[in-house]
């Protein structure tokens, strides 16, 4: 059986070879139990050398295949992109980092001939910070009770696949993509287990909190139409709100007469108000965008190196 381990990278020159050593060593513990293994790089347009570095691997190790792309498109492109060039029975998605242990592999693999098409990985938290913590919690709290999927907390991208579950996500050919999800959409029989957080053996992370928190937006709107429906039932609340103080207001007119407008009340109602339609078009424009960015049909990324044959199916 041919294992395909595909490794997303952006600026990652300084432990590219560190973290390809760490995976051979677990290809070699592999091949007695007859399972052969590629290495699929994908560089999302990184700014250093990481292009020059994979380029070096490949030239030392047949096994290595590599993807460049001409700009930053994103994670989720590197993700998609490594996938449509993987040829694996099995296909293991993990960062270049070594922040997911290579050493797991192995596992990962005696679970998939347990009969598991997704074998998943889940980082526990010990040593994050308690307010991460924290706020992952209540996210994924949250999530859960709105998308279609179930998302759990400290599962990402770090797992295997089976061949069928590789070639479900690919047909999914949307242009706003999480991953995350999508891998939780296709099913397939699944089996989850814990380890613990790695540290990053070099350079720094990409992600801050903008990138959080956009990522957990697409996470949120990715799966469920719920946000828009919510914005329905806000409307209608706040227009039977608004005819109760109505009804109020005239019963008071005519009981005690008419006073003096309460300038505080207005103002209060204008800007609530106000606030509550910035929010709903809000929550309609990232639909709408996502839809525009839908149409268009883009690539989702573009290739300015590779080692790889490209073929028909490997168009972006």
């Amino acid at each position: 059986m041919l294992i395909s381990i595909v490794a997303p990278c952006y600026n990652e020159e300084d432990v590219l070879a560190r973290f390809h050593e760490e995976v051979q060593k677990v290809a070699e513990e592999l091949l007695p139990l007859g399972h052969d293994t590629e290495f699929v790089y994908v560089d999302d347009g990184s700014r250093d050398r990481t292009l020059a570095v994979l380029q070096e691997l490949a030239a030392g190790d047949a096994r290595v295949r590599y993807v460049s792309f001409s700009r930053n498109f994103g994670k989720e492109a590197a993700l998609l992109a490594g996938l449509r060039h993987a040829s694996g029975d099995s296909v293991i998605v993990m960062d270049a980092d070594l922040q997911h242990p290579p050493g797991l592999i192995k596992h990962m693999v005696e679970l998939r001939e347990q009969g598991h098409d997704q074998v998943i990985a889940r980082r526990t938290r010990t040593g994050d910070r308690l307010t991460r913590t924290l706020t992952a919690r209540l996210y994924y709290r949250l999530v859960n009770r709105l998308v279609d999927v179930e998302l759990v907390d400290g599962v990402g991208d770090f797992r295997l696949l089976s061949r069928r579950v590789v070639d479900a996500v690919l047909d999914l050919t949307e242009y706003n993509r999480f991953s995350k999800g999508l891998f939780a959409w296709v099913g397939f029989p699944s089996t989850t287990f814990e380890y613990h957080n790695a540290v990053r053996e070099a350079g720094r992370s990409s992600w801050n909190l903008r990138g959080l928190l956009n990522y957990g937006l697409d996470g949120l709107l990715s799966f469920n139409n719920r946000p828009l429906r919510a914005a329905l039932w806000l409307g209608v609340t706040l227009l039977l709100c608004a005819g109760a103080y109505t009804a109020w207001i005239v019963g008071a007119a005519l009981v005690h007469g008419v006073q003096t407008p309460g300038y505080v009340t207005i103002i209060t109602a204008v800007t609530a108000l106000a606030g509550v339609q910035m929010v709903m078009l809000g929550v309609i424009g990232e639909y709408t965008g996502r839809i525009y960015y839908e149409v268009k049909r883009r690539p989702h990324f573009l290739v300015k190196a590779t080692n790889a044959e490209r073929t028909k199916d490997l168009i972006p």
